[in-house]
């Protein structure tokens, strides 16, 4: 009970889940995830530009301790109340990210940890997050039938396989779902994200947030589309036909609004990214350092 109240009283202070939160208290996202286990259509890292803020957008990949680093600079320059992992590829699909997550954990046991993941490796992956606190989590279902999850996801890697079409949504979606209703019993504090692509899942967004509501998900995050890869020719929908979708699943589950579809090296309030602050801040201390010894 103790935990909860804990729980209940940290969330109020997480900037990604309470609107309340994101202009007053900052977050860190370190990108320490570089492998991903599934291909989304809508997905491009091959680029990446200083004045883009996208998820899987990163400057660089940093080792655990770097980014250990990165957050004990950030601490001091800023009220950051979590730090987290959002990619740039898939964090359970990284050991790198449990390494990470022990080191702060170790340095600064209060602080709270959060994580973003397409859910594919949630189920096999519970026991370690719940051993290293990272109560906070963010998982992104954007499909609810295998139909439209097809034309959403190229391939996945699971089990050691490549999977590809049909296959590869049925194991995905399979463990998102899976996951989900392990979080719940277990306790998690969970949002959901959804990457509204007109034409392809417009109709399944309520039906995921039917669905979740019964799963403990404290709230859905319907993201627009940012044309990109695949789906660079689809268009990005309107503010209107955001507003509307997020009416309609707003009857089953509490939206959020105040999303900036944040880079996976972000660093601050929400509204005052300074990621690139902060990476010239490092910089200048390794070369600093270098030029020491």
């Amino acid at each position: 009970m103790r935990e909860q109240f804990y729980r209940r009283d940290a969330i109020k202070r997480h900037p990604c889940f309470s609107e309340s939160a994101h202009g007053k208290y900052g977050r860190i996202h370190l990108p320490v995830a570089p492998i991903c286990n599934i291909s989304c259509n809508y997905c491009d890292r091959r680029f990446d530009c200083v004045n883009e803020s996208r998820p899987g957008v990163s400057s660089r990949i940093l080792t655990p301790k770097e980014a250990l680093e990165r957050v004990l600079v950030a601490l001091e320059r800023q009220n950051i109340s979590v730090v987290g992992v959002a990619g740039p590829g898939d964090p359970l699909a990284n050991e790198s990210t449990f390494e990470f997550f022990r080191l702060v954990r170790k340095q600064i046991p209060e602080i709270t940890l959060c994580l973003s993941t397409n859910g594919l490796y949630l189920p096999e992956k519970i026991d370690i997050l719940e051993e290293l606190g990272v109560w906070s989590i963010t998982v992104t279902i954007n499909a609810i039938s295998v139909s439209s999850g097809e034309k959403i996801y190229s391939w996945s890697l699971y089990d050691g396989k490549l999977l590809k079409g049909k296959e590869a949504v049925e194991v995905l979606l399979e463990n998102q779902w899976k996951g989900l209703e392990e979080l719940n019993q277990r306790g998690f504090w969970v949002k959901i994200n959804s990457v509204f692509i007109p034409g392809v899942n417009d109709r399944e967004l309520e039906l995921i947030a039917k669905r979740v509501k019964n799963l403990g998900v404290e709230a859905m995050n319907i993201i627009p589309l940012i044309p990109n890869g695949k789906m660079k020719n689809l268009k990005k929908p309107s503010c209107e036909q955001i507003e509307k979708i997020r009416q309609i699943c707003a009857q089953h589950l509490p939206q959020i609004r105040h999303c900036r579809q944040c880079r996976a090296d972000s660093f601050g309030i929400l509204d005052e990214d300074r990621d690139i602050e902060l990476e010239l801040l490092n910089n200048a201390l390794a070369f600093d350092y270098c030029e020491t010894v």
